[in-house]
Formats: C-alpha cells, structure tokens, sequence
C-alpha cells in the first residue's frame, strides 16, 4: 500500500512525539511491504507565528487531500491571551470541521502492568476495558450565538448549546456499531434532567436503541457518569456522549490508564480522513527536554492503520509491542521511570 499522511508536530512535545510516531511508521511499512509518504505542515501557535493563523486554508487543504492526519498537539503560555483574534485551539476546532469528523474515540484500556501507576485502588481497576465515543462538531464550542456584548451596564459572555437531531444520531449510530465488536453495551451520558439539548439526545438514543435490541443501552447523567468512572469504571464498556461532557469525561479516564500519555485518539466522520492525535496537551514544562511519553502517539498511529488504511494486522502488531514494551518494565518519566521519548521509541520498534 502506498499512502499519504499529513504530519501537524503542532506545539510543544507535538514535535517530539511525532517523529517517533514516524519512526514506528516507518518500521511497520518496511516489515509489511508499505510506502507511507508524509507531508509536513504548521497548525496551532507555530503556525500563528509564522502564518498569522492557527489554520491556514492551504493545510486544511492538504489534510483534504491526504490519506490520514496525524497531529501532536496545540497550544501553550504564549498563546493563551483570551483577547487573541487567533488562538491555536481554533485551528483544531477548524481542522476537525473542515475534514468533517463528528466522533472521537479514545480508548482507555488498563494495562495490568501499570495499575499501580493510577492513583485509584487495584481492584477498581481489573477489566478496565473502555471505548469513550465523544461528539466533535456541535455544541457548546460550535453553537451560535456567541461572544461578548454589554447588556443593561453589565458584561455579559452568551455561549449557544447547539443540536441538531442528524447530529445525535450519527455519532449515536456510530456507538451502537463499535459496540457489535466489544461487549455489546452502550452508555449514553446526558443532563437530561436540566438541558433541553440532553432530552433531544436521549429520545435520539432511545430510538437508535430500539433499533439495535441485541445492544444494552442505559441513560447516566453526567454528574453520575463522572462519579462511575471513578467507583466502578469496569462496568462500562462503550460510552457516547456530547462534546463538552466528552472532552472533560476522556481527561478524568486518563487516570486510569496511569498517565496521560498513554491514550491514544481517532476522530471519524462520512469522509475518508481521519484525524489521529493522542489526548495529551502540548504539555510546555517539559516541551524540549525529550522526556514526554510517546506512547499515546504512537498508539495513535495503530488507530490511523486500522481506520483509515485497513490494515488491521499491522495495527495489531503496534499495540501488541507496546504491550509487550509495558509489560518488560519501560517507563518514562510520568510512568516513573527514566526512559527518554527516543528510548521508550525504541523499545517498542525492537520488538516488532
């Protein structure tokens, strides 16, 4: 196979961690007989620097055209003015619009080598199997009005907590289908009980729900949902919520896994291309110091094969070398251990 995938380093440890994530590419494509192409291009802060834009419409235009996105991460201290006409979070927010993807999904698996890494105790943890299906384009960071006015001498922020029904059920469907392949439950997360935006998801979810029966669908609120993955996290299995309550909920589950570093990441929609990062931030304190784990950008990458390119063997043989990697006692530094970005790298390559 011969694809083209565009690499976005991004900001911070972005760069970092994705030339290891090429490094393993590269790896499979010469054990498996592929020739992946990479285009490089700014996005986020880098980009405002050099670009005047967080998003240029030639990368988005790029990132179109490819095969797979992969990115690193965004943002950081210099950037974070709230007053910015640019800020590097809205050219992901562009980004993920432009290419069309309405799902996120982010896998939270235990791994039984790093359960003492999570500060929760060893016996919520065993079986800790979770696929976290969270909504990318709507609501409260797309909805409409918003911005900043004065009203009756006061200032006031108005943000819109937008959605439409196709946008529910898609992303609902979406669930439904990946949960065929796991244990056949879905969790659908709401505020039901406060949000007219919650009761038009859950009668979208009742009535996708009813059309899959040999699927367990229950309703949690959100609230509850937090709590559950703290107390009893095993118990879920295929988790689909909106995006504000999805991008807090996937950060707390992070814990579980023992680091944020860890979790990988696809974003999914109609189209072809698919946007693959891991669900840490450009983490800045440590940014140049080749110290950041590189795992959850390199199961990223694992995620990019399987979904976009249909190479599921390949995919196999990442996350079974990073289990196998896990499992021989490699940590870096957030792990415990002394590992550099390059090294913990290498570890998984040498065992494919």
């Amino acid at each position: 196979m011969k694809a083209h995938i565009v690499l976005l380093p991004g900001d911070g440890i972005g760069p970092e961690v994705v030339s290891q994530a090429v490094r393993v590419l590269d790896a499979i494509a010469s054990q498996f007989r592929h020739e992946f192409v990479y285009q490089e291009r700014l996005m986020g802060g880098c980009s405002i620097d050099k670009c005047g834009s967080s998003l240029t419409d030639e990368t988005l235009a790029d990132c179109q055209a490819a095969d797979a996105v992969l990115l690193g991460a965004v943002g950081g201290p210099k950037w974070d003015n709230p007053n910015a006409k640019d800020r590097p979070e809205r050219g992901l927010l562009a980004l993920r619009k432009g290419l069309g993807v309405f799902a996120n999904l982010r896998p939270v698996k235990v791994h039984p080598a790093l359960i003492d890494a999570s500060p929760l105790k060893p016996e919520k943890l065993q079986g800790v199997d979770i696929l976290v299906i969270r909504e990318l384009t709507g609501g409260l960071y797309f909805g409409w009005p918003k911005g900043r006015d004065v009203k009756d001498g006061r200032e006031r922020a108005v943000d819109t907590l937008e959605y439409y029904d196709y946008e529910i059920r898609r992303v609902m469907e979406l669930a439904f289908k990946l949960a065929q392949g796991r244990q056949r439950k879905v969790t659908s997360v709401d505020k039901a009980n406060v949000l007219e935006s919650s009761r038009l998801w859950r009668q979208i979810a009742v009535q996708v729900g009813a059309e899959n029966p040999e699927i367990a669908l229950e309703h949690v609120l959100v609230d509850t949902a937090a709590m559950r993955l703290i107390t009893g996290p095993a118990s879920m299995d295929v988790m689909v919520t909106e995006n504000m309550f999805g991008d807090i909920l996937t950060d707390e589950a992070s814990v579980l896994a023992g680091s944020m570093g860890m979790l990988p990441s696809a974003s999914l929609g109609a189209g072809r291309v698919g946007l693959y990062e891991p669900i840490h931030g450009s983490a800045p304190d440590i940014a140049g110091k080749g110290i950041a784990n590189p795992i959850g950008m390199i199961l990223s990458t694992a995620m990019l094969l399987r979904h976009s390119l249909g190479l599921e063997t390949e995919a196999v043989a990442i996350e079974k070398a990073v289990d196998d990697t896990i499992t021989a006692g490699a940590r870096t530094a957030d792990l415990g251990g002394k590992l550099t970005t390059t090294q913990m790298a290498d570890e998984i390559i040498r065992r494919f």
